[in-house]
C-alpha cells in the first residue's frame, strides 16, 4: 500500500462516485468506495464508524471525497415535507461535516485533502428541488468553512458539476442548457477530482464542471 495513496470515496457506488473511485484507482490509489449499506452518513456515529474502518484497512488517509447524497426528487413548494428537508440536508450536509470532522486526525497526519462534491444546484434556485438547492447551498459553504479551519494542514476544495448523470430521453434538453451545447459524463468531474487531489496550491475554491451551464443561466435571465 502506497503512503500518500489512499483515498475514502463516500457515495462510492453512484454513477459520479464509482467513475471518481475508478480514476483514482486508475492513477495508483488504493480505494474504499463507500456506498449507503456502509453506514448512514446523516448519522455522525456511523460516519464516525465508516471514516474509522477506511483508516484501519487502508493504514492511514490521504484523501476524502464526498460524493454522497440524498434527497433529489422534485416537489411543488407546497408538497415539501420535513422527511423532504431531512432527506436532502441529512447525507448532504450533515455526513459531509462529520465524515469529514471524523476524518481529521488521519488527514492531519497525511497533509490530506478533502474534495466535496456540490452541485450547480446551490448555485442556482431551482424552485423543484428547494431542499437540494439548500443542502447544496450548505454543502457548498462547509468546503470554504473547512478549509479555513483545517488550513494549514489540510486542504479542502469543491467540485460543482452539472449535467453529468442524466436520465434516459433528458440528454437534449439537459444539453442545451449548456454553453457547449452538450452534457458531460461522470469521468468529467472525476477528472477535477484527481486534478484537485494534486493541486497543492489550490484549498477553499470550487471547480465548475457544468459545460458552462451556470453562465448560460444567466445570459437567458439577463435577456
Amino acid at each position: 500500500m502506497t503512503p500518500g495513496m489512499r483515498a475514502l470515496v463516500t457515495g462510492g457506488t453512484g454513477r459520479i462516485g464509482s467513475a471518481i473511485a475508478a480514476r483514482l484507482e486508475l492513477d495508483g490509489w488504493t480505494v474504499l468506495a463507500a456506498g449507503s449499506r456502509d453506514g448512514d452518513l446523516s448519522r455522525p456515529d456511523e460516519a464516525r464508524a465508516l471514516v474509522e474502518r477506511a483508516v484501519r484497512e487502508l493504514g492511514g488517509l490521504d484523501l476524502l471525497v464526498h460524493a454522497a447524497g440524498d434527497g433529489f426528487e422534485p416537489r411543488p413548494l407546497e408538497s415539501v415535507t420535513e422527511q423532504d428537508w431531512e432527506a436532502a440536508l441529512g447525507v448532504t450536509a450533515k455526513g459531509t461535516f462529520f465524515t469529514t470532522q471524523a476524518a481529521v486526525q488521519a488527514l492531519r497526519a497525511a497533509k490530506g485533502v478533502v474534495v466535496v462534491i456540490e452541485d450547480v444546484a446551490a448555485y442556482e434556485p431551482w424552485p423543484s428541488f428547494a431542499p437540494h438547492c439548500a443542502a447544496k447551498a450548505a454543502q457548498a459553504m462547509l468546503t470554504r468553512v473547512l478549509a479555513r479551519a483545517l488550513a494549514p494542514e489540510v486542504r479542502v476544495c469543491g467540485v460543482a458539476p452539472g449535467s453529468v448523470a442524466v436520465d434516459p430521453g433528458q440528454e437534449a434538453r439537459r444539453a442545451a442548457e449548456s454553453l457547449l451545447g452538450r452534457i458531460g459524463k461522470p469521468s468529467d468531474v472525476a477528472d477535477a477530482v484527481a486534478y484537485l487531489a494534486g493541486a497543492d496550491f489550490v484549498t477553499g475554491a470550487t471547480l465548475v464542471v457544468d459545460g458552462g451551464r451556470l453562465l448560460q443561466t444567466t445570459r437567458h435571465r439577463d435577456a
